[in-house]
């Protein structure tokens, strides 16, 4: 009498834990693998100064030319210019580093739809993570230039103040640009975060409004002027545990 083995189906329960614990594990791998590869390329751009803005705004927008006139202003400054790599603010934000003197990178992240890499990148490195991408918008940059946009813009706005406001990363400039924009924003969180004891009046000093592209550039600079780009010991160490 021959015995024949049952071969367990996908759709036990014990068979389905274990092929999920195994994905995870190697998916882990593959996060580890995607945040080394991004620390090798990209660990040599300091000063960098990364921009955020709507990966729908057009060309002949305001906003985008402004912003080719920003990025290319910081990039013939001395600082790499980091964006997301693809159209809209993102694309003008590239545009202008790209004709400028420093290097201009991209951090693409793979969507379904929307997200195409532009073509003025010097650096481009792909992602498959968004929470890994944000790792190094903030690892490498000396400031923040928030441009207007949509959820996307405002999550990586949230996510900076509140790591420097933490203390999980260093304090370095944020700029709100286009105050009309930015406006109805910053007057909710002062009538409303603060009077309701959600943040402390002084959280406010985190951002700074300010349209003038040249003065964005000499805000930067001043925020530096008497301690310089170069990290401190300690400072690499909150960097490195970011």
């Amino acid at each position: 009498m021959t015995v024949v083995k049952k071969i367990p189906k996908i759709t036990d329960p014990d068979v389905q834990g274990m092929h999920h614990t195994g994905l995870e594990s190697w998916h882990a791998f593959k996060i580890m693998s995607e945040f080394v590869d991004a620390t090798e390329r990209l660990k040599e751009i300091t000063p960098a100064v990364s921009i955020f803005g709507s990966a729908r705004t057009k060309p002949d927008s305001p906003y985008y030319e402004l912003t080719v006139d920003i990025a290319r202003r910081l990039s013939d400054a001395g600082f790499s210019v980091i964006s997301g790599g693809g159209p809209g603010i993102m694309e003008a934000a590239n545009r202008g580093a790209f004709a400028g003197a420093s290097p201009s990178i991209g951090l693409n992240i793979e969507l379904p739809h929307e997200q195409n890499a532009n073509t003025y990148q010097d650096i481009s490195q792909n992602f498959k993570h968004f929470f890994m991408r944000k790792v190094m918008f903030v690892k490498y940059a000396s400031a923040y230039v928030v441009m207007p946009g949509g959820f996307g813009t405002l999550d990586e706005l949230m996510e900076a103040i509140t790591l420097v406001q933490t203390g999980k990363t260093l304090r370095i400039p944020i700029i709100l640009v286009c105050e009309p924009f930015w406006r109805g924003l910053v007057d909710w969180v002062k009538t409303t975060l603060v009077n309701e004891e959600m943040i402390s009046a002084s959280d406010l000093d985190l951002i700074q409004m300010i349209d003038d592209p040249a003065e964005i550039v000499q805000a930067i600079f001043k925020h530096y002027e008497t301690r310089g780009f170069k990290l401190s010991a300690e400072e690499e160490r909150i960097q490195l545990y970011l």
